[in-house]
């Protein structure tokens, strides 16, 4: 027997190791960025930091305006502890989504197809599907609302034009997957600078934010109204399509493919998407607290679409800009969306079906899927159908969540699959319990939708 053949007949038959025949996650990009063995630590987190970022992304996308806008002009201050804690659950999920796909070469998709039977992962490629198009939808109405407020583009035209982002994304692709890591970066500065000024300006009373972010109230169960706007505050904060993305981008650095090198590459990875979805928490926060101060605080508590924050925003924060910036970090985070979303399907599809297609054919489609729905609501019922589809699109993506959570947090806690990368008994039981409170709350809507 040969020292390949020795080799290969001591390793433990239920080890979740990608076999060298299977095609590594996003190929194209796969360990194309390199990574110092030696050196300052700074050197070394720079060198994994993007992926947290792009994944951040997700978390602050246009989705997230229309609950979070909601949330504060009706209820103030008080889902903030939603947001803080639909935040540290992405947090412990994407780090989780990290070592998965460090540990074993695979992304989720991938880990999916090698251990589930077909019919299993048909239902779970179809649910992530549907949640990629409600996360796409929202990202084709964000940014035709931000072509209408900042240029006067119709609803209609500034959704077709969505369309068009097929390409930016493959320009960025050919260049090189730090180029873009780099627009992603940009963008995010541009709307943590915009919310940044509007906090400022904003005032709002410190002590009331911090009780509100981590003292819960009964409310947010015992009120049908506010759980509905808490569980798409959760939908569009832990987003299901980020855990098969953040899986697979974390592939892209060139670290050493031992257990030592992955073991290193897990601690930054998970470092890097800790500090990025930091920067998310506060621009989610930030919604809803200008929403707070604005809205809430002045009696506009039925404010709940974007044009009317628009419209109003200005004037009752007393600042001349405060509508342009709000419209700018809109549009900035609709384009930023594009690009997640477009490597969430590439993943998805391939690491589901092992179908490979062009990514300007995947993204187009993908995007005349959400562009349908968006351009008929809008003739039909105007521009507040646009809202409520916006909304509902993030209950949607709630729905969606335990198809991704449970396989994921089933596979890092299976000691037969990630043999010693396999997490603590601690961290399973914290990662259970966070796909257990998903799961109720997911049921308690359902529950209260049919009841009516």
């Amino acid at each position: 027997m040969s020292d390949a053949e020795a080799a290969t007949a001591d390793r433990p038959a239920w080890r979740f190791d990608r076999p060298d025949d299977e095609q590594p996650s996003l190929r194209e990009v796969n360990a194309s960025i390199a990574v110092p063995r030696t050196g300052v630590w700074f050197r070394r987190l720079f060198a994994f930091m993007g992926p947290g970022y792009m994944v951040s992304v997700g978390y602050m996308d246009p989705g997230n305006w229309a609950t979070d806008l909601a949330g504060g002009a009706q209820f103030g201050y008080t889902l903030l502890f939603i947001i803080m804690l639909s935040n540290l659950m992405a947090i412990l999920l994407q780090a989780l989504a990290a070592r998965l796909g460090i540990a074993t070469g695979r992304d989720l998709a991938q880990a999916c197809r090698a251990y589930y039977p077909r019919p299993v992962n048909l239902v779970l490629w179809i649910a992530c599907e549907l949640a990629i198009i409600a996360c796409d939808l929202a990202e084709v109405i964000g940014t035709a609302i931000a072509l209408q407020l900042l240029f006067g583009i119709p609803l209609i035209g500034g959704a077709i034009l969505t369309a068009l982002d097929a390409f930016l994304v493959l320009l960025l692709m050919n260049k090189g997957f730090r180029y873009l890591e780099a627009f992603v970066v940009a963008l995010l500065i541009i709307i943590f600078g915009c919310f940044a000024i509007q906090i400022f300006v904003a005032a709002p009373p410190a002590g009331t934010i911090l009780h509100s972010m981590f003292v819960p109230s009964s409310d947010i169960v015992t009120n049908p109204a506010m759980l509905y706007i808490a569980i798409g505050i959760i939908g569009a904060t832990v987003m299901p399509h980020n855990l098969y993305l953040h899986s697979s981008i974390v592939q892209t650095r060139a670290y050493e493919r031992t257990e030592t090198g992955k073991r290193d590459a897990i601690k930054w990875a998970t470092t890097d998407s800790t500090i990025a979805l930091i920067l998310a928490l506060f621009v989610n926060a930030s919604i809803l607290i200008v929403a707070a101060v604005a809205f809430h605080d002045t009696g506009h508590h039925d404010v709940a679409e974007i044009g009317q924050a628009f419209e109003l925003l200005s004037p009752l924060l007393g600042l001349s800009i405060a509508s342009i910036l709000f419209a700018v970090a809109l549009l900035a985070s609709g384009l930023n969306s594009t690009v997640t979303a477009t490597l969430a399907g590439q993943i998805v599809m391939e690491g589901f079906l092992r179908l490979r297609i062009p990514q300007w054919a995947r993204r187009l489609l993908t995007r005349g899927i959400a562009i349908v729905p968006v351009v008929a609501v809008t003739a039909l019922y105007g521009e507040k159908g646009t809202a409520e589809l916006l909304v509902f699109s993030q209950v949607v993506l709630s729905m969606q969540l335990p198809f991704a959570v449970i396989p994921l947090v089933q596979f890092v806690s299976d000691k037969k699959k990630m043999g010693s990368f396999a997490i603590p008994r601690a961290a399973a039981v914290l990662a259970w319990v966070v796909a257990a409170v998903i799961l109720v709350l997911n049921f308690k809507l359902l529950y209260d939708t049919i009841a009516g």
